[in-house]
């Protein structure tokens, strides 16, 4: 199951939690119902003084049942509203929510450091900004989790536990595990689920507050403060039949995702040692994967079972999870495992963290390798994502992570080589964000040594969560220089379109987390137009002749079986590709995969790939939130 199909199926699990929410608020509002009748029905007939059969009650009393349901119905939805909009601002504020201490630009703790190596490795080679990094400190267990709604405002965080306990391959493998619930569309899915059974759990909430309050008024001359601890007491037992039912929809949804995504983490790092090691650490590990803090919220989000449970657990039991990625592993093992745990010292974990230098090797480029490789990068990719890291002067990396210079480095690759242009850039620099701002670009500029082409993006993934830290106005008012420099010479490259694209589009998600999806209900023959466009500026970009030019753009045509009309050459590219793709990023998942599959085949008519063609594509799928993976022009 590929990249867009399993958007498809997050899209189907959206639809059943649903469903499953409403059955569950359905058999809630009964039973509150029922408990009305029960309770308050003796009450009404006791003051009375008369004897109703349940029939007549039910005809007397049905506006007070009415009253009881759409209560209990608005209760539960405004309570999942409340709780969704308290996470409005993504994966961030779940990490925060459950202590998670952000890991900041350039960490003195070796540990850290490697966590933060491990997480940009991963992102970059499969092309999508690198998200928030957060530290559990007081949490001496092994667990992590991923949370957000998009990878542009997905936040990743770790206990401490794990990172003292695992070594570089294991921590490489329990990352890769997070990635995939981000790519699998699993993430938006589990911060929904917070919201949502929230509203369920809140009856208990209720039933709590008010057994309490009333018994305080239960030395009063209130006749009915019997009936209210009772109703109360009713209240707290429905609101733990919420709990049942939160358990169990959490539970239908997590575990077979749990299986795939240790699958996808082996497909990734292409080592299943890594994430069987760190399953069974936490199986001989004296606190396993529990957390202190109390963890029933994001239970179903957690790399490992964040709490004890039997009865619909939220993960698989850990030996089942180890036999599937080791077939031939027992559980007599594990004891053989602890011991010699025991003799590792916290010392060689952080000599290891200190060692990571391998050199890259590149993936053939073709349609099918690239679909593959999307959310599911290769070892190969990662191994050439960790060097293309390592030869980045540290000048550079040093301020993509801090958030006082990463606007001004990114701003810092968009400089012109002509210096009469260059002057005029920076006056912009100077005239919008502040002599400041121009004076770090200057000193980035006479410091740091040529960046390579294929080393830009990276740097920008790189340093977007710096950049999300800055306010709302200062990043309108940097897409605005953008936007300005970049028009400057009168002409607009590829990479500059790339850029201010990729900035634009990653800062909408994540300052609207909410608001971002996966994939709309079109059809590439309902957005012919469009797809046509998108393949001509594809086609012109990569190739100088025309002949050329006018194959390409048919083969890109013909392998989508769409009319092939006269290619059109657009006065305004830019504008034209912005409108284009405003449109087809709301195909089908599945029209998506076909559409990058022929802008592949577009690419390779003449069996050469430029960095233009590489930097366009990369373009093109942020615009379609697809996560293309590290690509290469050699």
């Amino acid at each position: 199951m590929n990249f867009f199909e399993q958007q498809d199926q997050a899209k189907r699990n959206t639809r059943n939690l649903v469903l499953l929410f409403l059955l569950a608020v359905v058999i809630i509002i009964i039973a509150i119902d029922i408990a009305i009748l029960l309770l308050f029905g003796n009450v009404l007939n006791e003051s009375a003084g008369t004897t109703q059969s349940l029939g007549t009650f039910l005809t007397h009393n049905s506006t007070i049942l009415l009253l009881a349901s759409g209560g209990t119905g608005a209760a539960i939805g405004l309570a999942s509203l409340y709780r969704s909009a308290s996470l409005k601002d993504g994966g961030g504020a779940v990490a925060r929510q459950m202590g998670g201490v952000p890991v900041e630009a350039d960490p003195r703790d070796p540990l850290r450091q490697r966590l933060r190596n491990v997480v940009e490795e991963i992102a970059i080679a499969s092309g999508v900004p690198v998200p928030e990094i957060y530290i559990m400190e007081q949490e001496s267990g092994i667990n992590a989790f991923a949370a957000g709604y998009s990878p542009s405002d997905a936040a990743v965080a770790v206990t401490r536990g794990t990172l003292e306990s695992l070594n570089r391959e294991e921590l490489q493998g329990v990352i890769a595990h997070e990635f995939s619930h981000i790519f699998n569309g699993d993430m938006r899915l589990n911060i929904r689920l917070i919201g949502a059974l929230f509203g369920i759990m809140i009856l208990a909430i209720a039933g709590r507050r008010i057994l309490s309050g009333a018994r305080y008024s239960s030395g009063s001359k209130n006749n009915n403060a019997g009936a209210i601890m009772l109703f109360a007491a009713a209240l707290t037992a429905i609101g733990y039949i919420g709990l049942f039912f939160a358990r169990w929809i959490k539970a239908a949804v997590s575990r077979q995702r749990e299986y795939l995504a240790d699958a996808s983490a082996v497909q990734f790092t292409r080592n299943p040692q890594g994430i069987a090691g760190a399953l069974k650490k936490i199986a001989v590990h004296a606190q396993g994967a529990s957390l202190a803090r109390d963890s029933e919220e994001i239970a179903h989000m957690l790399f490992g079972q964040g709490m004890a449970a039997n009865l619909f657990a939220t993960h698989p039991p850990i030996l089942e999870r180890i036999q599937r990625i080791e077939p031939g592993f027992r559980e007599q093992e594990l004891a053989e495992i602890a011991k010699r745990l025991q003799q590792r010292s916290r010392r060689e974990a952080e000599r290891e963290a200190a060692a990571d230098q391998a050199s890259a090797k590149r993936t053939p480029f073709d349609p099918r390798s690239i679909i593959e490789g999307i959310g599911s990068p290769g070892w190969e990719q990662i191994l050439a994502a960790a060097a293309l890291a390592a030869s980045m002067p540290e000048s550079m990396l040093s301020a993509a992570r801090s958030t006082e210079w990463a606007p001004e480095l990114l701003l810092c690759l968009l400089l012109d080589k002509d210096e009469s242009i260059r002057e005029q850039q920076l006056f912009t620099i100077a005239r919008n964000l502040g002599a400041e701002s121009e004076a770090q670009v200057r000193h980035l500029m006479r410091s740091s040594m040529p960046i390579q082409p294929e080393q830009r993006l990276p740097l920008l993934e790189i340093a977007f969560p710096a950049l999300k830290r800055r306010p709302v106005e200062f990043t309108q008012r940097m897409l605005g220089t953008v936007n300005e420099i970049v028009h400057l010479d009168g002409k607009i490259e590829v990479f500059e379109f790339l850029l201010a694209k990729v900035i634009a589009l990653y800062l909408k998600d994540a300052l609207n987390p909410a608001q971002s999806h996966i994939g709309g209900n079109q059809t590439l023959v309902e957005q012919a137009e469009a797809v046509r466009s998108v393949i001509a500026i594809l086609a012109d970009h990569g190739h100088r002749e025309s002949e050329q030019i006018q194959r390409s753009y048919g083969k890109g045509i013909k392998s989508l079986g769409l009319e092939l009309l006269p290619m059109q050459q657009p006065t305004d590219w830019v504008a034209t590709l912005d409108t284009a793709l405003q449109q087809l990023d709301a195909l089908k998942n599945k029209e998506k995969e076909r559409l990058i599959t022929a802008l592949v085949e577009t690419i390779l008519t003449d069996s050469q790939v430029t960095t233009e063609e590489l930097e366009l594509l990369r373009a093109i799928g942020a615009a379609l939130h697809i996560p293309l993976p590290l690509l290469s022009d050699r």
